[in-house]
């Protein structure tokens, strides 16, 4: 089992960047699924979720209007398209899988604290 993001990078700021988060061994539409960031000396924070069964998502505050999260579940991966980046939207990306339901809809959270099973982070820099 696996959850494997994408690789990030250096970003001038106002550029864009999308991360893809690929799932093996499970089916990862079945899942609840959270990108999370972690800046240098910061706690994590959640930055968007989406819900299983529907496209419907969640942001935090502070990417709204700016990055949009979507599924593709033909490739098992969802991804998190960043535009007009910041320099303090550089961190740790990460993502991870919540709860899970084959038949129900169920709405994602914005709570770390919904998601068990977590991906490696890969580094995204916003910096001229």
């Amino acid at each position: 089992l696996q959850l494997q993001a994408s690789e990030g990078g250096l970003v001038q700021p106002g550029g864009s960047l999308r991360l893809s988060c690929a799932a093996s061994g499970f089916t990862l539409e079945y899942y609840t699924v959270g990108w999370f960031r972690q800046a240098p000396g910061k706690e994590r924070e959640a930055v968007s979720c989406i819900d299983v069964r529907t496209t419907s998502t969640k942001y935090v505050a502070s990417v709204k209007g700016r990055f949009t999260m979507t599924r593709d579940n033909d490739e098992n991966t969802v991804y998190l398209e960043m535009n007009s980046l910041k320099p303090e939207d550089s961190a740790v990306y990460s993502c991870a899988t919540g709860h899970f339901s084959l038949a129900s809809s169920i709405e994602c959270s914005l709570s770390e604290d919904e998601y068990s099973y977590w991906g490696q982070g890969t580094l995204v820099t916003v910096s001229s």
